[in-house]
């Protein structure tokens, strides 16, 4: 199991600190790669294979394949192999997707992850070179600013919300209150969810606040660990399977701790994201949805799925919004789509939240209106009809809403 990189350091190219993005338009050739053709990679359950191992800096586009059977991820690593600087989740088998990250000149590692999770596949040294000066006008970098800025608020906001809404979870958790923190469960997860996108750049803390029951059974390196998390709680909760009092505690007390190490890592001195991060951490958010969420397999014993379902879009809108400015400049067209599929999905959400008033919560659970996945079987056989006009309106806004990146780093 790889540590927990919890420093998110700008190796990546940031805007926010240049006038200009380093970039060279020739096509990829004999192992260089540049902006006119993707870098193609080929990801199946025991390769992660790129038709090249280097690229000038600035904006880089990889084409991604998953010729295997099971679900996978890609990743672009920082120099100590730890720190993500960008990762396109959620490969079912057979999906191609473009996945487009912004690196500065240096040392990178590519691979790719089976189930996302355990050993990473086929790490291979990724070079980027200097490539040549882009202009970024005055105007531009402004809106590059004001995104990344007011981006890293919000992140840092719900990191500081998670940790006392987790700590209400715990303590309630803790002295067996079961009811009122089966109450408190979904609502703290909120948080969490808004942000997951950065919570999975620190290495495996994500896998340890955060991973499914069938996940880490699939899990290559689950013999050596032990499943944490929110859903080792959620089970015991929610089902006959209980943990002793002794364990209670134990999983409790990690949980708060490894949330607090989220806290601490979104506070470092040098915690910077991307305008890339941004764009890409709405894709990843609506990638959640249409692969997990649907499903009902992340809230396996809950299902409490519908929550999860709100956070996640409210995280997908605040990042969209923070780069909207730029996207309605660079593409209005595509802009105008993603606000009005985004739009419409909202209000499809919104209908089953029985709460009244601003930011207040109250959905059924997600049997009442879908056919969930049981145990390591991800896709249910056949979607109900409200189900299916959600995965409908998720995949209506996913599509445009996966070329957002590309958009706004043109």
């Amino acid at each position: 199991m790889r540590k927990i990189a919890v420093a998110f350091v700008g190796a990546a190219l940031a805007v926010t600190m240049t006038g200009c993005v380093k970039n060279d338009s020739s096509a990829a050739g004999d192992g260089a790669a540049g902006s006119a053709k993707p870098i193609e990679v080929k990801i199946a359950d025991d390769k992660c294979e790129l038709s090249a191992n280097t690229a000038p800096s600035g904006t880089i586009k990889f084409s991604l394949s998953n010729e295997g059977p099971a679900r996978n991820e890609f990743e672009v690593l920082a120099k100590d192999k730890l720190q993500i600087m960008g990762e396109m989740e959620n490969l079912a088998a057979g999906d191609k997707r473009d996945f487009t990250v912004q690196l500065e000149e240096g040392t990178y590692y590519t691979a790719c992850k089976k189930n996302m999770v355990g050993s990473l596949v086929g790490l291979k040294e990724f070079k980027v070179t200097k490539g040549e000066g882009v202009k970024i006008s005055a105007d531009d970098k402004k809106l590059h600013d004001e995104a990344v800025t007011k981006y890293t608020a919000y992140v840092k906001d719900q990191a500081g919300q998670l940790v006392s809404a987790t700590q209400e979870f715990v303590d309630a958790y803790k002295a067996g209150d079961n009811e009122k923190a089966k109450k408190l469960y979904p609502l703290a997860r909120m948080h969490y969810e808004r942000i997951e996108p950065t919570a999975e750049s620190f290495g495996d803390l994500d896998p340890k606040l955060d991973e499914r029951e069938a996940d880490y059974q699939q899990a290559d390196d689950a013999d050596g660990r032990e499943w944490t998390g929110w859903h080792r709680l959620e089970k015991d909760l929610w089902t006959d399977q209980k943990l002793s009092a002794a364990d209670r505690t134990k999983f409790a007390d990690l949980l708060m701790k490894d949330t607090q190490d989220l806290h601490k890592a979104v506070y470092a001195a040098d915690f910077k994201l991307k305008l890339d991060d941004i764009s890409n951490g709405a894709i990843g958010l609506l990638e959640e949805v249409a692969t997990t969420k649907i499903t009902g397999e992340e809230e396996i014993f809950s299902h409490t799925d519908l929550y999860d379902f709100q956070a996640n879009l409210e995280g997908a809108r605040v990042a969209y919004g923070n780069v909207q400015a730029l996207a309605e400049k660079k593409d209005p067209e595509l802009a105008k789509k993603i606000d009005a599929k985004m739009k419409d999905l909202e209000d499809t959400i919104a209908s089953y939240n029985r709460a009244s008033g601003d930011n207040q919560w109250d959905f059924p659970p997600y049997t009442d209106i879908a056919t969930v996945a049981i145990g390591l079987e991800k896709t249910p056989e056949k979607y109900t009809k409200k189900q299916k006009e959600l995965s409908d309106k998720v995949n209506a806004l996913r599509a445009p809403l996966a070329k957002l990146t590309e958009s706004i780093l043109k």
